[in-house]
């Protein structure tokens, strides 16, 4: 029997080679005014804000372009935007970029229409009011934040990821062209790639998992598998982008409408702690956690194994499930994710970690129940592989 749910995603979403133009013509329709493009330093040196000017300069659309927006956003780069966007009477937020450009962009349009300071709605359904328009362009096959109702933004003051899950934040329009993702660097494939992956295995054996979620995430796992090794080694090769970027996004929709786990709740403090990437963070957790959970549902992870790739034939249940650890542990290693003690990750901070991670609010989706010193043992686990 079909129960009731509620699916969250983008209004318009425009997919594949020249999806930019296309979302700037569908942007230019809805006649929203002025935009504050919100994005980072790497892609305005890069020629990427360019490219989106460009389309909007052919359309006599107007804007401002915000770029302080760092690796792991912060309730500074947040308020910032906010009066940028403010200052130059701005009607709604174009986010350019990866996660970091698309969580900013989503905290400020959500403080334009709910005011306070942003430390008010971390958490689950805090605001009240929609945010304002959001044009969500991506340029990384990775946190699909685009095309979720989530969010995440540092507290320097706490050194605290907080993660706020939030209907009124999703986009108006999201975009994924592959085309604005050629060339980017192979250590920020890999690691963006891997979060997907993440996403997408998360998502699959959540605890609020159902038909749809399950379809998509096991569709994502099998599309990341296939292409990531190989956008990794040729930043050019379309296909692989294509494949990645379409993985990606139907990832982002799983989990924004089931929830994730342990994996997220983990490497959250990693980034906050020591700006470690989200994307090296949950890659360099995702095997380790993945062998905790098996227990929960050897037949979901048996199929994960199986979308990867592996031979599962003539193995017992849980070897087949084991197979699909083994199978993202040689991802990460092949696409060149550092190990945890290369960070700058101290293992004096592993019980005041895994205590912030207890208390995370991906940590509730997790398939099996993890005790603080659960959490203590992962990190030491990881630590010292």
């Amino acid at each position: 029997m079909l129960n009731m749910r509620k699916i969250y995603w983008p209004a318009i979403n425009v997919l594949g080679p020249g999806a930019l133009k296309e979302a700037i013509l569908e942007a230019k329709k809805l006649n929203l005014g002025k935009a504050l493009i919100v994005t980072d330093k790497v892609l305005y040196e890069n020629g990427i804000v360019k490219q989106v000017t460009d389309e909007l300069d052919n359309q006599n659309m107007v804007y401002e372009i915000y770029t302080d927006v760092n690796q792991n956003p912060t309730t500074f780069n947040v308020h910032n935007g906010l009066r940028a966007y403010k200052e130059n009477n701005c009607n709604y937020i174009i986010s350019l970029g990866g996660g970091s450009p698309q969580d900013t962009g989503k905290a400020i349009g959500i403080l334009v229409t709910n005011g306070g300071n942003i430390v008010d709605y971390d958490g689950a359904f805090k605001s009240k009011n929609k945010s304002v328009p959001i044009v969500a362009i991506n340029t990384t096959a990775g946190t699909a934040s685009e095309v979720t109702i989530n969010y995440v933004i540092t507290d320097e003051n706490r050194k605290l990821k907080m993660v706020m899950v939030d209907p009124n934040s999703l986009a108006t329009i999201a975009v994924n062209d592959p085309q604005l993702m050629i060339k980017k660097p192979a250590s920020l494939t890999a690691a963006t790639g891997m979060d997907a992956l993440t996403h997408a295995i998360e998502a699959y054996v959540t605890k609020g998992a159902y038909e749809l979620s399950d379809t998509l995430a096991l569709e994502a796992i099998k599309l990341i598998g296939e292409s990531l090794d190989d956008a990794v080694k040729n930043g050019e090769n379309l296909e692989a982008r294509s494949k990645m970027a379409w993985g990606s996004y139907i990832a982002g929709l799983s989990f924004s409408n089931c929830g994730l786990g342990i994996v997220h709740s983990l490497a959250h403090q990693l980034g906050a702690e020591y700006d470690i990437p989200h994307g090296v963070a949950n890659a360099i957790l995702l095997s380790d956690v993945m062998e905790y959970n098996l227990s929960s549902n050897y037949e979901k992870f048996s199929k994960i194994a199986e979308a990867l790739g592996r031979n599962i034939e003539n193995k017992t249940t849980e070897e087949k499930a084991m197979e699909a650890v083994f199978a993202v542990r040689e991802l990460a290693r092949t696409v060149g994710i550092p190990k945890l003690s290369e960070t700058k990750f101290k293992v004096e901070d592993i019980k005041k970690l895994a205590k912030q991670a207890h208390e995370d609010i991906c940590a509730g989706g997790n398939p099996r129940e993890a005790s603080v010193e659960d959490l203590m043992e992962i990190y030491s686990k990881v630590y010292h592989r």
